[in-house]
């Protein structure tokens, strides 16, 4: 797998085993195996306040599988930033981009300093293609572009995968600021594609999980109401059919409803632009 250089800055959380973090409880809830006793306990003890978190996590890794499929197939875009990726699991976005266009180049960025490593050991691109990874913090968004230039191509089209990573930046540090920057400099008919946990659904259950983890995990998190998802995107153009729970996002045929306490939408810069 192709490397970018490690960014100028390093804003990675320190590796703490005895520390519950993001990713790790996140591969817990997807019967991932990279995780320790302090994960396992944070996971477990969220899972108790909401159950539904755990199907909610698997649910969220389908619908990521099916943006980047459309973004392959239908808008014809082969590049792909995917931000705070969490450690590798089945259908990561390169391996899913690649099935149906070889040539895809894919730059992972991530602040955790084992997703990084995991990503570096385990992720074989395809030769046709290219996969990077850039050690960097969603909150710096202009280090992870400037890393990124070197595998992308940012003068044609990208997608740009914030799923379930904006809901760890608090209102305090501007998320839909930083949404805002990536797209502006993004190629028109680039498209940022996001999912985001949400306390609409189940608002007491929710709220209890969220603290729960919060007590847990020193990343903390942030639920947010449909208006508040919807707001991140600023006035991008949204992607039919817009801003709806993670699982009713262009859903599999012969899938039934499932209940996730997570929004998805995708929105596209400028107009459709360029195309291969």
């Amino acid at each position: 797998m192709g490397q970018a250089p490690d960014a100028d800055i390093n804003t990675s959380p320190p590796f703490a085993p005895n520390v519950a973090c993001p990713a790790r409880v996140y591969n817990v809830w997807i019967r991932g195996k990279d995780y320790y006793p302090a994960d396992l306990q944070a996971a477990e003890e969220v899972a108790r306040h909401r159950p539904q978190v755990v199907a909610g996590a698997r649910i969220n890794r389908a619908f990521l599988a099916r943006a980047v499929r459309y973004l392959t197939r239908e808008r014809g875009i082969r590049q792909f930033l995917d931000i705070g990726p969490g450690l590798p699991a089945p259908c990561n976005t390169h391996e899913v981009a690649q099935a149906i266009a070889p040539d895809s180049r894919v730059v992972y960025a991530d602040n955790d300093p084992m997703v990084i490593s995991h990503a570096r050991a385990l992720l074989a691109s395809d030769p046709r293609g290219c996969c990077a990874c850039v050690e960097a913090d969603l909150r710096d968004p202009a280090v992870i572009l400037r890393e990124a230039r070197h595998t992308l191509d940012f003068t044609r089209p990208v997608g740009v995968l914030l799923v379930a990573v904006l809901h760890f930046i608090p209102d305090a540090e501007d998320p839909a600021g930083i949404v805002e920057e990536l797209a502006d400099t993004l190629a028109p008919g680039s498209v940022i594609a996001i999912s985001h946990l949400t306390a609409d659904f189940a608002p007491e259950q929710v709220t209890s999980g969220v603290a729960a983890y919060n007590s847990l995990v020193p990343a903390g998190i942030t639920a947010r109401s449909h208006a508040q998802v919807t707001a991140l995107l600023g006035g991008l153009s949204l992607v039919p059919p817009g801003v709806v729970p993670v699982a009713e996002w262009r859903p599999v045929m012969g899938f039934g409803p499932q209940a996730a306490d997570m929004y998805a939408g995708l929105a596209a810069t400028g107009s459709r632009g360029w195309m291969p």
